[in-house]
């Protein structure tokens, strides 16, 4: 009984979402069917932590929804040991047994330093070879001696050959390929967008130094570099922190939110040896964080003894968020947020949500402020309504006490002798 009490004061203490309390407002793009709101970087501004408060209004009455982060599917990498290794005329082969799903990138696990070989891949339906089809060739190298990096991992095309074929010609003998890992297609890339950006470089001693200072609860996943096209050839480390924007007290700084991670951007093209060489990765994921108030990043490229390298801009990213719902080619829709009394809805539609192929992509108006908004009434028990109240009743029953006290601590009158 005592539970069921709790739980029916839980229901009633717990806040409902209605229009007239949502400070902000966004009209959504007409759609019928499954459609998908992109929620832009300016929406995590005014919304509460993880989307808590975001609501859908048809013509005033609240729309079940579901929230979607867009991401290419995690896919795990296969080991497999290669198969019949040894020379052919002067070069290094082996074969490799693929699995039955369709397959693309393929990185060599390769012993050694300082070297460039050209890899051609064949494909067959036999580990015999047979009817062979040429896939492409493919560099691969290391480069740690001129500090510009490795990479041994060949793009291939999309491909479901049982079984490749590998020849490579360079200074690499059987000995050096210990194994190769591969990775299944994935269906398309993720989308991003930007979050924020800037182009304005400062020299610190040798690193090159970006600041961006990103708004309160906007979600950061990545960073794109966009260098000047020369020079060709760099591989620079990578160092990123982000902090809350400095508060005003000790206390708070005490409890200043952080984020700190580091990698690499690399651009090889070049021709050495008669063999081409081009790569580049130019993008690093960063861990998420939900800073609760706007937070500073400063992004410092590492550019030991070389020149600069001059940035036409940086781009802090997010995933891109959708807003999926069943749309109703009769009615108006709009986005509301902006009441922090709110919990994050839970909705069957959720549940059983599956995105079709054919789910129209729409957009939302810009942010409004709601027309009818009102601010939401304080429900709250007087106490924590007026806390410093307690504090000086509490002040006033300890001074009575403690005249008691004395009162009581005076001696007694003596009789008169």
């Amino acid at each position: 009984m005592k539970i069921s009490v709790g739980l029916l004061l839980l229901a009633v203490a717990a806040a409902s979402p209605e229009a007239r309390y949502f400070r902000y407002e966004r009209p959504v793009q007409k759609s019928t069917g499954q459609s998908c709101v992109v929620l832009d970087a300016r929406l995590f501004a005014h919304v509460a932590p993880q989307l808590a408060d975001l609501r859908l209004y048809r013509d005033g009455a609240e729309t079940p929804f579901v929230i979607r982060t867009d991401a290419a599917a995690e896919i795990e990498g296969k080991a497999l040991a290669p198969l019949n290794l040894g020379s052919r005329n002067g070069q290094t082969v082996f074969d490799a047994s693929m699995p039955d799903d369709r397959y693309s990138d393929i990185r060599l696990t390769v012993n050694g330093q300082n070297f460039i070989a050209t890899v051609t891949v064949t494909g067959s339906q036999t580990e015999s070879g047979g009817a062979e089809t040429k896939i492409g060739s493919y560099t691969i190298f290391d480069l740690t001696g001129q500090k510009l990096g490795r990479s041994t991992v060949l793009h291939l095309p999309e491909s479901d050959f049982r079984y490749l074929h590998f020849s490579i010609k360079g200074p690499l003998s059987p000995e050096s390929i210990t194994g190769l890992m591969i990775k299944s297609l994935p269906m398309r890339q993720p989308k991003y967008d930007t979050v924020a950006e800037s182009s304005q470089v400062t020299q610190k001693g040798r690193s090159s130094v970006l600041e961006i200072t990103v708004p309160a609860h906007v979600p950061v996943d990545r960073i794109a570099f966009t260098p000047d096209a020369t020079p060709a050839l760099f591989s620079r480390d990578v160092n990123i922190m982000a902090v809350s924007v400095t508060p005003s007290t000790t206390a708070e700084v005490n409890s200043q939110q952080s984020l700190t991670s580091s990698g690499n951007i690399l651009r090889v093209h070049r021709l050495q040896n008669g063999q081409r060489i081009d790569e580049e990765r130019l993008a690093l994921d960063v861990p998420r964080e939900d800073f609760s108030t706007p937070a500073k990043w400063t992004i410092s490229i590492e550019n030991g003894d070389d020149a600069p390298l001059q940035m036409k801009t940086v781009q802090l990213q997010m995933l891109e968020r959708n807003l999926c719902f069943e749309a109703e080619g009769n009615g108006s829709y709009a986005l509301y947020y902006g009441d922090a009394a709110l919990e994050a809805p839970s909705y069957d539609y959720a549940k059983l949500f599956a995105l079709q192929a054919n789910a129209a992509r729409i957009t939302a108006g810009p942010e409004e402020l709601n027309s009818t908004y009102q601010q939401r009434p304080d429900t709250r028990p007087f106490t924590e309504k007026h806390p410093a109240l307690l504090w000086v009743a509490l002040a006033a029953v300890i001074a009575l006490l403690g005249g008691i006290a004395l009162r009581s601590a005076k001696p007694a009158a003596q009789p008169p002798k």
